[in-house]
């Protein structure tokens, strides 16, 4: 259980109720967590019921690597970009970072949400029912009315679609219908959804991406190192949870994390372990997290972040710079 736990939101993705616990696992963890004081999240607490049971501290220490490191990576490109930009989030499932990017006034022209239809009915709830969160909408928002169904929610700055990454065509055709714009530089954020896919499905949404966007950044959090003893029964804890891992593949190591990339038509890639990752964030703020709770099973939490990765990929026609990021990740330069 330790082990799978830290599966991300999206697992259920694709597939069917048994393995939508999954989903909710991840964002209770994300709760407790914030609970306990590793990072600020006010908006949590309005997609989970309750802050649940303890998790073990190297849970928690591994949510607050992930999410230090793709908010360093998205933010970085956002102020690059000086927040002419847009971000979609490929199967965000129950994620808050649109509200965060509201108060931090890094807000994008437009943030774009997809999963699949059943998570985004149960999110736009969650939306219209919980003030606190609809609250951020109505403030962005220079109309009456907002577009909203029972599988899509569209307003000046934030939409939320229902859709299958694997139908890429169904895709476009519904991000173009609430007005994705190709010209405008674009980060594209995946977080334990790829792995999922086929290698041959996620190459065609890389590739798609790398073609439809001129300027962009992909951001990819999930397992790696997947051939080793540990990284197996990984895999065997999943399946027991009917959690396949159709695209593990790809996730041997770091190198064929980033080949995935280049192959599909991308200019930059680059990936690090999140042991790498957390040995990079400011120490100041990782000797206040790591006081929060006593780890008995520290060579647990290196096993732990040593198979999961962040993999970043970049096209940069207008120069903003993206590609240096791309090339550096020295967390305390930007955060």
């Amino acid at each position: 259980m330790t082990i799978s736990v830290l599966c991300c939101l999206s697992c259920c993705y694709f597939a069917k109720y048994p393995v939508r616990a999954t989903c909710d696992d991840a964002t209770i963890c994300k709760r407790f967590a914030t609970s306990k004081g590793y990072w600020k999240d006010p908006y949590i607490q309005y997609f989970a019921r309750s802050v649940g049971e303890r998790k073990a501290p190297e849970i928690n220490r591994g949510y607050y690597a992930r999410v230090k490191g793709v908010n360093h990576l998205l933010d970085a490109f956002i102020r690059n970009s000086e927040c002419n930009c847009q971000v979609i989030n490929l199967g965000a499932g129950l994620d808050t970072t649109f509200w965060r990017l509201k108060d931090e006034n890094l807000l994008p022209k437009k943030f774009f949400e997809v999963d699949f239809p059943t998570v985004v009915a149960r999110k736009i709830h969650n939306i219209k029912t919980k003030p606190p969160l609809s609250k951020h909408l109505i403030e962005t928002h220079s109309t009456d009315s907002l577009i909203l169904d029972t599988q899509s929610l569209d307003s000046d700055r934030y939409c939320i679609i229902g859709a299958d990454l694997r139908d890429i065509s169904a895709l476009d055709e519904k991000l173009k219908k609430f007005h994705l714009n190709p010209d405008l530089p674009t980060v594209l954020l995946s977080e334990c959804v790829l792995v999922y896919m086929t290698p041959s499905q996620s190459s065609n949404l890389l590739r798609w991406a790398a073609e439809i966007f001129h300027t962009a950044m992909f951001i990819n959090y999930e397992q790696v190192n997947m051939s080793d003893r540990f990284g197996q029964v990984m895999i065997e804890n999943l399946l027991r949870r009917q959690c396949s891992l159709a695209g593990a593949e790809l996730c041997q190591s770091l190198d064929t994390q980033k080949e995935r990339f280049l192959k599909t038509g991308w200019e930059h890639a680059d990936a690090l372990d999140m042991m790498t990752v957390y040995s990079m964030l400011p120490q100041d703020d990782v000797a206040r997290m790591e006081c929060l709770e006593f780890l008995d099973e520290k060579e647990l939490l290196q096993q732990l972040l040593q198979h999961y990765n962040i993999c970043w990929a970049s096209k940069d026609k207008l120069n903003l710079g993206n590609s240096a990021v791309c090339k550096s990740f020295d967390l305390r330069l930007f955060i």
